[in-house]
């Protein structure tokens, strides 16, 4: 043998080594990847030692050149805000806030998720229909208020979102929540929930129900903006159906008609409604109406 070129490893190792016509050199290749494996040394993996052949690296006989080695920097030659670390997933055990529209949960237990909200998730994770019972059903289907879940177990991460919507976590302990069921994002599995009336409400007017969350556990809400937490022991409260998000149980409620013939409050072009508060408690009130309905006229 005395032509240079790539030829079968003696050694039988790897595919080929590069003979150079004076002595076989430390050069091999595989499957069209290029390494270096010295003669008599351990095997090297493919892709170890990519590109330790230098500038004038030999090509394979047949003109098939070896390609770069995989397994390398997949980062390499990137940089910016996303391969630098700003993104990254957050670290925790349980609910976290990825960032102020995303939220992370690391599977410590089953909890409930609003159907469709999953856009990412890593690790062996199960989804499953949670229908809430023919009773919740007949009351979402009779009210319009309610939750469409989903149940989530196994083991791993779990990002949920609602079209860029505000997330916020809340902590319950032995109390509840009476929530807009749209803003429910997810909540603990040990957390019992139910549709309720507003007190104080007429049974014929509309948006008078409600999501009432009770236990020990957490829930996520979200928000179309950053929202506003209003304390209606400091003065009676009244806040609009249509940007209400929550409130603390221990209130009164009682709905209020704002309508004058010359004066119109809230969005609509008819008579109007505010759910007014009292006592000691939280009003979780966001700064938007909700998607507006276009008219016609």
């Amino acid at each position: 043998m005395s032509a240079a070129g790539w030829h079968p490893d003696p050694e039988g190792r790897h595919e080929y080594r590069y003979w150079d016509g004076t002595v076989w050199t430390e050069h091999v290749s595989n499957q069209g990847t290029q390494s270096v494996s010295p003669l008599g040394a351990p095997p090297v993996q493919a892709g170890a030692a990519a590109g330790a052949a230098g500038g004038g690296a030999p090509q394979q006989s047949g003109g098939l050149t070896p390609q770069p080695a995989v397994g390398g920097d997949p980062w390499a030659g990137l940089s910016g805000d996303l391969v630098d670390g700003t993104f990254s997933e957050v670290e925790g055990i349980g609910p976290r806030k990825q960032n102020n529209r995303l939220l992370r949960v690391r599977i410590a237990e089953p909890f409930m998720a609003k159907q469709g909200s999953m856009v990412a998730y890593q690790g062996n994770v199960d989804f499953q229909y949670s229908g809430g019972g023919a009773a919740k059903f007949l009351k979402k289907a009779l009210t319009g208020e309610g939750l469409s879940l989903m149940g989530v177990s196994g083991q791993g991460d779990v990002f949920l979102a609602d079209t860029g919507k505000h997330v916020h976590i809340l902590q319950i302990e032995n109390g509840g929540l009476s929530v807009n069921g749209n803003a429910v994002l997810a909540f603990s599995a040990s957390l019992d929930w139910n549709v309720e009336r507003v007190k104080g409400g007429s049974m014929v007017a509309g948006g008078l129900f409600n999501t009432t969350l009770r236990g020990t556990g957490w829930v996520a809400i979200t928000t179309d903006g950053e929202p506003v937490v209003l304390n209606p022991a400091e003065a009676a409260t009244y806040a609009d159906a249509n940007a209400l998000i929550a409130w603390s149980l221990g209130l009164q409620t009682s709905i209020k008609s704002s309508f004058t013939a010359g004066s119109l409050i809230g969005r609509g072009s008819g008579e109007a409604f505010q759910v007014a508060f009292q006592g000691a408690g939280f009003v979780i009130v966001q700064p938007s109406e909700g998607p507006q309905v276009p008219t016609t006229g």
